[in-house]
């Protein structure tokens, strides 16, 4: 259900959809905004900022979405506005990395972004699995994400300049198309 499909589901008939160019600036905020609001209270304000300002600047995002290995969607409410934005990439092996899920707060308990998560695994329909990162203390996404039939595969430092905190791997096997 991606590339303009309506999910029946979704609240006030909000649509997930491939990504474009003209999506960047609201993709960005809504990033920036999901990054601060989750993970200032786990790695500092301050390291939050810096991070979410180097990598969810709207020249990142854009230059993301002409990645080839890279398949961004966004959950479009009918007032044209941004309700979610999701990223995954390729690895090297052949492998999914679920690199971004971000939902608008108003959205939260509604179903979206389990909808989001639903339209990457669609997209990648035959690849074995998809893993995801996630900074330990991030509680919400973590269960978020084991409820969804991800399980703990690593415990590392975290990447991306969030230094002295660690990161959970998580993986999902994925159905066969």
């Amino acid at each position: 259900m991606i590339a303009g499909a309506s999910l029946a589901r979704l609240p006030a008939m909000i649509r997930i959809r491939a990504m474009t160019g003209k999506d960047v600036p609201s993709a960005s905020r809504l990033l920036g905004e999901s990054w601060r609001r989750t993970y200032s209270p786990i790695i500092g304000a301050e390291t939050t900022a810096r991070i979410s300002d180097e990598y969810h600047a709207p020249h990142r995002i854009a230059a993301e979405l002409a990645d080839d290995n890279k398949m961004s969607f966004v959950a479009e409410r009918p007032d044209g506005s941004i309700a979610g934005y999701a990223m995954a990439k390729m690895d090297a092996t052949g492998d999914v990395m679920l690199e971004r899920l971000h939902i608008d707060k108003s959205e939260f308990g509604t179903g979206l972004a389990a909808d989001m998560l639903h339209a990457v695994f669609a997209a990648h329909a035959g690849i074995p699995s998809i893993a995801l990162e996630v900074i330990e203390g991030n509680d919400r996404a973590i269960a978020f994400y084991r409820k969804h039939g991800f399980e703990v595969v690593e415990r590392r430092p975290a990447s991306h300049g969030a230094e002295g905190h660690s990161s959970f791997i998580m993986r999902r096997l994925l159905p066969r198309a």
